[in-house]
C-alpha cells in the first residue's frame, strides 16, 4: 500500500490484511540499506491475531520516494508523521538496527504515542568502522560485502533454516538494490547517533530488546546496557545468532516479537 508522508510517497506492506481503522497497529522499521522485505516472515503472523502491521520502506529505500534522511532524529520525526498518515494516534514500534534507533528516538520524543517497543539488534552506540564508511561513500561493493559478513552469525553463513535459501547471498542481493549513496547515508546516521541512553530514560512503553548472542555489529553486552536504561525493559538473547535474527532465527524471532507485541 502507499501513504503520503511529508508530501512524499511511502510504500508499506500490510502483512496481507489491509489496515482497518480502530485496530491496534505495529510499525516495522528496517535497518541500514535494506527495506521492508526483511520483516516478511514475521509481519504476516500478526493481522490474524488482531494486530495490524505496516512494514515500511524508509525514505529513499525500496518503493518510497527519497531522499534518504541523514539523521536518526529526523527519521524519528518522520516515523511519527507516518503514524499520523496511517490514522494512528498510537502504535507499537518495531525496529531492527538503524530502525531500532529510530523507534527508540520516536518513543522518547512522543512517549504518549508509543504503545510498545521491540528493538532488534540494537546497542547503546552503533559505531561504523571507517573502512566501511569509506567504501559505502564510494559506492564500492566492498561495503555490501562487509555489512553482509559482519551481520550474519557464523552458523548462518554456510546454510539456512529455509530450504533453498542462502542467507549471505540474500543479504548481499538486498543491499545491492539500495540506491547509490543510501547505504552510506544510513551508516553515517548510525555512527553519529549518541542519544540512545538519553532517549532510553524517556521511554514509557513496554519494551523488549531482541539481541543476538553472537552479534558483531551491536554486541550483546552493549544491547543489555541499553535495556538496563529503559524502565522495566525485557531482554531476549538468541543463542548463536548474529545481527540479522529475522533471517537467521525466524521462528525464535517471531516468538520473541509475539511476546513483545501481543
Amino acid at each position: 500500500m502507499r501513504l503520503t508522508v511529508n508530501g512524499r510517497s511511502v510504500f508499506a506492506s500490510d502483512g496481507g490484511r489491509a489496515r482497518e481503522a480502530g485496530r491496534p497497529l505495529a510499525i516495522f522499521l528496517h535497518g541500514a540499506g535494506m527495506d521492508r522485505s526483511v520483516w516478511a516472515t514475521q509481519t504476516r503472523a500478526f493481522p490474524p491475531r488482531g494486530l495490524d502491521v505496516l512494514a515500511v520502506d524508509l525514505p529513499g529505500h525500496g518503493g518510497s520516494e527519497g531522499p534518504a534522511l541523514a539523521d536518526i532524529g529526523a527519521l524519528a520525526d518522520w516515523t511519527l508523521a507516518l503514524m499520523s498518515a496511517a490514522g494512528a494516534e498510537r502504535a507499537s514500534l518495531v525496529g531492527h538496527s538503524m530502525g531500532a534507533l529510530i523507534a527508540l528516538e520516536a518513543a522518547a520524543r512522543a512517549p504518549e504515542r508509543a504503545e510498545r517497543l521491540a528493538l532488534v539488534g540494537v546497542a547503546v552506540k552503533m559505531p561504523v568502522h571507517p573502512d566501511l564508511l569509506a567504501a559505502a561513500a564510494a559506492n564500492d561493493h566492498a561495503a555490501i560485502d562487509m555489512v553482509s559478513l559482519w551481520s550474519l552469525g557464523a552458523a548462518a553463513r554456510g546454510g539456512c533454516a529455509t530450504p533453498g535459501a542462502w542467507m549471505l547471498g540474500g543479504a548481499e542481493r538486498l543491499l545491492e538494490l539500495s540506491r547509490p549513496g543510501v547505504l552510506h547515508t544510513d551508516l553515517a546516521a548510525c555512527n553519529a547517533y549518541r542519544g540512545a541512553l538519553e532517549a532510553a530514560a524517556k521511554v514509557t512503553a513496554k519494551t523488549t530488546l531482541i539481541l543476538g548472542e553472537r552479534d558483531m555489529m551491536t554486541p550483546l553486552k552493549s544491547g543489555r546496557a541499553l535495556g538496563e536504561a529503559i524502565a522495566n525493559a525485557r531482554v531476549v538473547a538468541l543463542k548463536g545468532v548474529g545481527h540479522l535474527p529475522m533471517a537467521e532465527a525466524p521462528r525464535e524471532t517471531l516468538a520473541a516479537l509475539k511476546g513483545a507485541l501481543l
